[in-house]
């Protein structure tokens, strides 16, 4: 549909209508044209048409084209209306040079092209908004909305008001023409003759009006559709936390605005939640990073462990046991919790947490209650903050990590499905990254020996299902320990 020319099927069905009413409604209105043979009444009116039509072309290019967005839809009415107006008035000035028709006689036929223009007017230039919309939606542009914009329930009286005039000018044009002829040629008829005449007469202009004023409420809850698609759509994404769309403003009236002010809105939710995200991940490396100050061997350790972690969870995240779990949000949360997974650290005593050798059975029973230290330490700020996804994963995260697929684990002995699959992913992770980095109580084994070690713990350490997706990936766990490995290890190596 290309709007610029005019050329759209909306126009020409105006404009072929247009042809047709008028040589009818001048035959039913004016005893003048009346008298008219049908060249001489239509020849006239086909020829100023198809100059309107054709003068459209121009004057959309020149004058509304040229105008900001805002102002294109009002112009487009002007354009139409006006020709409309400027049509009815040469139709007068020809039929008075040409037939000596008296003024009253041309402006009957002014009135019927100013009732046509003004339908057809605003029934183009809400399709040219229309279409504005539609260009605003692709690329993403935003329309300026007028502070003194026309308002809507203005547009409403206006256009109530107009139809009631019109109407009632056809109508009482039509009243006085059939007066007219009753009391020159109704001695001729009879009584049901003239009366059928009459009432069909005053029928076709009735049922013709209304379609004309349907159209154009059909045409403008079109756009009033397409208003409150976009405005709602971008709202119930909003609703579900996608904080990027926005309503496009394709009118300078109060949908416009309430577009923008719409935009404005989500545009400050979106800098305020991404500022309370940045906090949020800065507060989990902080925290994260207080609990690995105090043990000087792990390194980059939380660095490796939730890149491994989130490397897992892709790779398993089609997979029919853990995929109505592993949602992209999901993902994202468990690799920006996995840091906290040893905060609880913090609680340790030092002479159990930095003592250079293995523990006695006493102390790791105590080393064993870091677990359970950072789950109730988060326990405590997600009581404080309310219940937030990042801090119930990574209490979650932290309490379970040390559990065993056989149950043989702690804090809770947990068994197989039991143990929350953030848990699951995050031993392997931990496992994998303690056993290619140096301790004091053992030298740092080769990616190699860490996997085969790691393999032999299916079904007792680890998830099953998890550890087949750990072979397929293996070589991306050690690219990531390559990538971040602890400085002091690369430069004491």
């Amino acid at each position: 549909m290309n709007l610029v020319d005019g050329h759209t099927r909306r126009g020409t069905a105006h404009y072929l209508t247009a042809a047709v009413i008028l040589a009818v409604y001048g035959v039913q209105v004016c005893p003048f044209l009346e008298s008219l043979t049908p060249t001489q009444l239509a020849l006239p009116i086909f020829i100023t048409l198809v100059v309107q039509y054709f003068l459209r072309i121009p004057a959309r290019r020149i004058w509304v084209l040229s105008a900001p967005l805002n102002e294109q839809v009002a112009r487009v009415l002007k354009v139409e209306l006006g020709l409309f107006l400027a049509g009815g008035l040469a139709i007068l000035i020809y039929n008075s040079v040409i037939y000596d028709f008296p003024v009253v006689s041309g402006l009957k036929v002014v009135v019927g092209m100013a009732t046509l223009g003004f339908f057809a007017s605003i029934d183009l230039s809400l399709e040219w908004q229309r279409k504005i919309l539609e260009n605003l939606t692709a690329s993403g542009e935003q329309m300026e909305v007028d502070e003194s914009y026309f308002p809507l329930s203005g547009k409403i009286g206006v256009f109530a008001a107009s139809c009631v005039l019109f109407s009632t000018g056809v109508i009482f044009l039509l009243i006085n023409k059939d007066l007219y002829w009753l009391l020159n040629e109704g001695s001729k008829v009879s009584l049901h003759t003239a009366q059928l005449a009459i009432l069909t007469e005053i029928s076709f202009v009735v049922v013709l009006l209304l379609i004309q004023i349907v159209n154009v409420i059909y045409a403008y809850t079109r756009n009033l559709r397409a208003f409150f698609h976009n405005q709602n759509s971008v709202l119930s994404t909003a609703t579900h936390g996608d904080l990027n769309a926005s309503v496009p403003v394709g009118s300078n009236d109060e949908f416009g605005l309430m577009a923008l002010h719409t935009n404005q809105m989500i545009k400050g939710l979106r800098e305020t939640t991404e500022e309370v995200r940045r906090t949020r991940d800065v507060a989990i490396l902080s925290l994260a990073s207080l609990a690995e100050t105090r043990d000087n061997e792990t390194g980059a350790h939380i660095l490796r462990t939730q890149r491994y972690i989130r490397a897992l969870a892709l790779r398993v995240q089609d997979h029919p046991k853990f995929k109505d779990y592993l949602s992209d949000e999901t993902i994202d949360l468990l690799y920006k919790s996995a840091p906290l997974h040893d905060v609880g650290k913090v609680g340790i005593p030092d002479n159990i947490l930095l003592k250079p050798g293995k523990l006695t059975d006493e102390e790791f029973e105590i080393m064993k209650t870091h677990t359970t230290l950072g789950a109730e330490s988060l326990a405590v700020a997600e009581k404080e903050l309310g219940s937030t996804s990042f801090l119930r994963y990574a209490k979650e995260i932290a309490l379970t990590h040390q559990e065993k697929w056989d149950g043989s684990g702690y804090p809770q002995k947990l068994k197989g499905d039991q143990i929350p699959i953030s848990g699951r992913l995050m031993a392997i992770a931990d496992v994998y990254d303690a056993l290619i980095s140096k301790r004091v109580y053992k030298p740092a084994f080769s990616h190699e020996k860490a996997c085969e070690i790691i393999l032999e713990g299916r079904d007792k350490h680890f998830d099953p299902d998890l550890i087949d997706a750990f072979a397929e990936i293996s070589q991306e766990f050690a690219d990531i320990a390559e990538q971040f490995r602890d400085m002091k290890h690369q430069e004491a190596a």
